[in-house]
């Protein structure tokens, strides 16, 4: 899976890089940029998986950069998911509108969103059955909901 990740917090995009490493066998490629314009840059010339888009960067907000690139990758569908620490159900209003499949609050929750990414990419693989990354105890479970930005 390949994931472009766009977030002007270092940081965040190092969590984030370690945090794939945990993905199991298959390998996860991992594109980072901080803002708007280096992402429509990486976009021209490298095909993700996913669009993983902070809400405030620096040149643009995550909302207007995703019909962006989505229209640079001419992959209107291509999953996107964003994060922010904002105001929860405004952001998660914005983002649905917006088109963005899920809503990460931040900090993010890192092994909910490993599971979100695990299934996602099975999901891509077409492979139609239990991943095994989605535990019966309810404790951390990606059940298909569009996320929640909230704490």
């Amino acid at each position: 899976m390949r994931v472009l990740y766009v977030d002007d917090d270092r940081i965040h995009a190092l969590l984030f890089a370690e945090a794939c490493r945990s993905l199991g066998p298959e390998p996860v490629e991992i594109e980072t940029a901080d803002s708007g314009h280096e992402a429509l840059a990486l976009a021209a010339s490298w095909q993700p998986d996913l669009l993983l888009l902070d809400l405030h960067l620096p040149d643009t907000l995550g909302t207007d950069l995703l019909p962006a690139l989505r229209a640079t990758l001419k992959r209107p569908d291509l999953p996107a998911w964003l994060c922010s620490a904002d105001d929860s159900q405004a952001v998660t209003d914005a983002a649905m509108a917006a088109g963005f499949d899920r809503c990460w609050p931040k900090p993010v929750d890192v092994p909910r969103m490993v599971v979100a990414l695990q299934t996602l990419a099975v999901r891509l693989s077409g492979d139609s059955r239990d991943n095994g990354f989605i535990r019966d105890d309810g404790d951390i479970r990606d059940n298909g909901d569009n996320g929640v930005c909230s704490a």
